[in-house]
């Protein structure tokens, strides 16, 4: 996957993130507590979410270590299945060029 791939997964995933912390501040903040309890919680969720947010990172880098793995070992075997290729075309064009008699 191309690093611009990898940058656009990585925006999104924070967009994500931090909607979700904003949307839990949110409902803190228009719940009916007192000053002391929201600062808390809000403390709480933003720990939680950015526990979360390093978790989903990991994850993510992870799933795309994994995949270009399999697209490097996927490269590798079609490199090695043309290769084959040319060398099995390359034996049957000389066994041609000799001629049957040469062939034992």
């Amino acid at each position: 996957m191309s690093e611009r791939g990898e940058g656009q997964a990585g925006t999104v995933m924070l967009a994500f993130v931090i909607g979700a912390i904003a949307g839990a501040a949110a409902a803190l903040l228009w719940a009916p507590t007192s000053g002391e309890e929201t600062r808390r919680k809000l403390g709480e969720r933003a720990r939680e979410g950015s526990e979360k947010a390093a978790d989903a990172a990991r994850q993510g880098r992870e799933f795309l270590r994994a995949q270009r793995e399999h697209l490097t070992t996927a490269v590798d075997k079609g490199k090695a299945a043309i290769e084959k290729g040319i060398e099995k075309g390359k034996d049957a064009v000389d066994q041609t060029r000799r001629g049957p008699k040469e062939t034992a």
